[in-house]
């Protein structure tokens, strides 16, 4: 069993619900009836007793199907350490000979009281048992497909109403596995969830970790290990990977900077954007890109005044006439649209046609999504060997994908980034919580750093200008390497901060962090 948040360490494979159901079933042929849903019990009750060592009393939910099979196998394991147990059973009885069926019968068997449908608690206690010191939910796990309703409802308001920890078993009730959505307006808020075989993408993006609380994993012993995207059986591949610090290792071993580097070998970027009254999201890409260790870094402001940028005379202005001489510019990384409103769409189209690296941001991905023969360009792009990174937020992305507000992307966040690089021929990077990184022909990943400290103006621009200052250092990288040290590295900066961090210091911190 490990525990996997706030910090992960290694890459970890994530399996949709059709791929745990997979490997659930390999598992379950590979070992002898009832062991499986044996060890999934004792480990939520070993996770319980860890997390409340102290504790006397439990409340468990446990519905109809092997979600709840194993909350009564942790209630048996809990009863026979001296633990005081409610149990409330919500559902139908379970086929007999089942996994389900032989949990509800070694339960009864060991002598406790299952009551059926949802409990009813007061204010810290139940009315006839005493205080409870932890709720385990074992209601619906991987079987949440659409809005909990009835007692099981009623059973998620009572828990969530409560002020003593949930532990959740494989996942929040109510949260969708694959979306990390939830299903419904009743939906388990956990305070510790224990995923059991596989990671379920829900429990790491969209709304999935504000849901989970704090994650823990344990794979029964059957070998899904960090790094591995594919387990052995075929019919149990990975749908994405989940993005640990070790990716960022592997970038600083991969590139390392040289001892007779010089700032020619480094690679030169061109900001793109900066219009009047929006300067500051240019000047924090452009810093970002100078930091992160471009050699050279210039900034092409629609109405450039030629004022020397605000504590970085490192940066250099870029004469509009320059983007007449492709020549000039087409191997420098262009990163474009930050802040750049209307004014950049005199040089967009010449962009889209010449630039080998262009990073497409903000106001860019605007102006694209408003022009049909933009968007035709920017998806012919990768037949003329040249290759895009576009920085998304949701409502951005809803705009390039023809659909109306940000929910009909968070709806599912890695299918909306996979068709966003289908249909553009490119790297997605969709922000949010549980950044999504997708490319064609790539299996997507999902980033694990980052915290609620970066939900401030700027810091959008600032991603956008390190990942062009990575991709000027290692021209010859993958778009999409580019875009997932990046988003990693500008999460771990944020990680451990306390309250919102400002864009301009967010540059610092990411420079802060060690690059071996």
């Amino acid at each position: 069993m490990r525990a996997l948040l706030p910090h992960t360490e290694a890459s970890w494979p994530l399996h949709d619900i059709a791929a745990s159901r997979a490997l659930e079933q390999a598992a379950l042929q590979a070992r002898p009836p009832h062991q499986l849903i044996e060890q999934a019990g004792a480990a939520v009750a070993r996770l319980a007793l860890a997390l409340a060592p102290h504790a006397r009393s439990a409340l468990v939910l446990a519905g109809p199907g092997n979600n709840g099979g194993d909350a009564l196998i942790a209630a048996r394991w809990l009863a026979a350490r001296g633990w005081r147990l409610q149990i409330h059973r919500i559902g139908p009885e379970p086929v007999t000979g089942s996994d389900a069926a032989h949990a509800l019968r070694a339960a009864v068997d060991a002598g406790l009281e299952i009551r059926p449908g949802p409990p009813t608690v007061g204010s810290g206690s139940t009315s006839d048992s005493g205080a409870i010191d932890l709720w385990i939910d074992g209601l619906l796990g991987l079987g949440a497909h659409r809005p909990p309703d009835g007692d099981i409802a009623a059973a998620i308001r009572v828990a969530n109403a409560h002020p003593a920890p949930t532990l959740a078993i494989d996942l929040p009730s109510g949260l969708h596995a694959d979306t990390g959505q939830a299903c419904g307006p009743d939906t388990i808020r956990a305070d510790h969830t224990l995923s059991l075989l596989t990671l379920k993408p829900g429990l790491v993006t969209g709304e999935g970790r504000a849901y989970a609380g704090r994650l823990w994993f344990d794979d029964l012993g059957v070998g899904v290990s960090p790094s591995t995207t594919a387990i052995s059986t075929a019919t149990a591949t990975a749908t994405a990977t989940w993005v640990g610090l070790d990716a960022l290792a592997r970038w600083h071993q991969q590139h390392p900077r040289g001892v007779t580097s010089h700032k020619g070998r480094q690679g030169d970027v061109v900001v793109l954007g900066g219009a009047p009254g929006m300067r500051g999201a240019a000047w924090l890409a452009a810093t970002a890109a100078l930091t992160a260790g471009a050699g050279r870094v210039y900034a092409a402001l629609p109405d450039d005044d030629g004022r020397p940028w605000p504590a970085r005379p490192e940066l250099m202005h870029w004469p509009a006439q320059h983007w007449r001489q492709p020549q000039a510019w087409r191997d420098a990384v262009v990163v474009c649209g930050c802040g750049g409103g209307t004014g950049i769409l005199p040089w967009l189209d010449a962009v889209l046609h010449e630039a080998r690296h262009l990073v497409l941001d903000a106001d860019g991905l605007n102006r694209v999504a408003d022009d049909e023969g933009l968007q035709k360009r920017l998806a012919a792009r990768r037949s003329h060997g040249l290759q895009t990174l576009l920085t998304p937020h949701p409502l951005e992305a809803a705009r390039l994908l023809g659909l109306t507000g940000a929910s009909a992307i968070q709806s599912d966040r890695l299918a909306a980034a996979q068709a966003l690089a289908a249909r553009f021929h490119c790297t997605v990077v969709l922000k949010g919580s549980g950044t999504v990184i997708a490319s064609p022909g790539h299996l997507p990943d999902i980033n694990s750093s980052g915290s609620p400290a970066l939900a401030t103006a700027g810091t959008g621009d600032v991603l956008a200008g390190w990942a062009g200052g990575l991709w000027a250092q290692a021209p010859d990288a993958e778009a999409h390497e580019v875009a997932r040290t990046a988003v990693l590295w500008h999460g771990a900066a944020a990680q451990d901060h306390a309250g919102p961090l400002r864009a301009a210091d967010l540059i610092e911190a990411m420079a802060a962090l060690p690059r071996s």
